[in-house]
């Protein structure tokens, strides 16, 4: 790539990159930022297409100038998507530090951003380079179907730290509607009405940045179909394109539904179990679905057991199948486990000998911390009366400390003998968790 066009891409990405930013929502990943920065090891910002994680590297950057005093001229910005890149190859890779050193004369320790660095081959030789200079810290985005993980794992091993960047979470959703959330705003009528309208929008648009800023939730389906075509299709050798599409719709029908191999394997009309397999984890891999399993002290029985699936965004689902938003007590599940898994829960599902089921088991450390179940509506005896029998078998099954039942608007706690169990709204669970809770 001609040295002269590099250093003018180099100049204005400085000028765009450090420009203030008053629209952009801080995300709840910053909190914790401290530890990533503070560590030598390359961080990799993964997850979901259009689901800001750009934007991250921007916050981020904001964070090292005014909260660290970084000064500007220590950080540099790539966006190797840019098709004036084209051009661009492995052999370039020397020359961006020169120009960067030349234009910028950094003092003390820098910070590279480098924006979906996997569309240039050989990108791993040149930041494992980087790694070894002391004062050099590396943040990476990577498009999903190209730069995964464990092909993280691989290139740069030992050296890495990854971040999940999900869809809004509610409470960042509250952050764009430029609502301050404040612990007594439940005690309020006025203030809870507003929260609650909040949740509804919230169910309708979903968390995707975009679709929250333009307030429109039907580009959620072009999202749908770029993740096929574009991050599916050219890494995959997947022949019938209709088969993985036929699968998403039928999950994104069904979600929180416990599936057996076997049973998806007649419904999309494929001939291997092998091939089920196969587009659930390539669905897993671009961050489209997720799966969680029966929890057993035996792994094999984890694995040979019928998992259950969700999808990254609850409007995103609404999107692609009809019959989804027919079913609220789904999207209510569906949202509780993104926000789990937001915390970095280790989550499962479970079913009793019985044949009786909670939706969630959370464990933590070598303990079942935590049992949920998700019941939209608790107005029939019959109802709570199931939920709390399940969970009182969860209970005694494994010592669980927590028992917690999310529904749409009661807010109680009701006392089983000895054993409490809370029963909470979902738009207040999802306000006052991690936010509030100290336990």
């Amino acid at each position: 790539m001609d040295k002269n066009k590099l250093k003018e891409l180099l100049i204005e990405y400085k000028k765009s990159f450090l420009a203030n930013r008053t629209d952009l929502v801080r995300r709840e990943v910053q909190d914790n930022m401290e530890k990533f920065i503070k560590f030598k090891e390359v961080v990799m910002i993964t997850g979901t297409r259009r689901g800001g994680k750009s934007s991250l590297m921007k916050l981020i950057c904001d964070d090292l100038i005014k909260k660290y005093q970084v000064p500007p001229s220590s950080i540099l910005y790539l966006n190797f998507e840019d098709e004036r890149f084209i051009e661009f190859n492995t052999g370039d890779f020397s020359q961006i530090y020169e120009l960067y050193l030349q234009i910028n004369k950094p003092t003390g320790r820098q910070y590279f951003f480098l924006d979906e660095i996997q569309n240039v081959s050989g990108w791993e030789r040149w930041v494992n380079r980087l790694y070894e200079n002391e004062n050099i810290k590396i943040f990476i985005t990577g498009s999903n179907a190209s730069l995964l993980r464990s092909e993280i794992s691989t290139a740069l091993t030992g050296r890495n730290r990854v971040i999940i960047n999900f869809p809004f979470s509610f409470r960042e959703f509250l952050v764009f509607k430029n609502y301050r959330l404040e612990e007594n705003d439940f005690y309020q009528t006025e203030k809870r009405a507003i929260i609650k309208s909040f949740f509804q929008e919230y169910l309708k648009l979903g968390g995707y940045p975009e679709i929250v800023k333009i307030n429109d939730p039907t580009l959620l389906e072009q999202y749908f179909k770029d993740t096929i075509y574009r991050d599916i299709l050219p890494r995959y050798s997947i022949k019938k394109i209709k088969e993985i599409r036929e699968l998403c719709l039928f999950l994104a029908s069904n979600l929180g539904s416990i599936h057996s191999y076997n049973k998806l394997l007649s419904l999309i009309g494929v001939k291997s179990i092998n091939t089920v397999k196969s587009y659930l984890e390539i669905l897993e891999e671009v961050f489209l679905f997720f799966q969680i399993n029966l929890f057993d002290y035996s792994i094999k029985r984890q694995i040979y057991n019928p998992s259950k699936i969700y999808i990254i965004d609850t409007a995103l689902g609404n999107s692609i199948s009809f019959k989804f938003s027919e079913n609220p007590g789904h999207i209510y599940e569906n949202l509780v486990f993104l926000e789990l898994k937001r915390r970095n829960k280790e989550i499962y599902y479970w079913k009793s000998k019985k044949g009786k089921e909670v939706d969630f088991l959370i464990k933590r450390g070598l303990e079942i911390d935590e049992a949920i179940q998700v019941s939209y509506n608790l107005n029939y005896k019959k109802t709570l009366d199931r939920e709390i029998e399940s969970l009182l078998m969860a209970k005694d099954e494994f010592r669980i400390k927590y028992l917690t039942i999310i529904t749409e608007d009661e807010d109680i706690e009701k006392e089983i003998g000895n054993t409490k169990i809370k029963i909470i709204p979902l738009w207040k669970w999802l306000c006052i968790q991690h936010i509030f809770e100290n336990k």
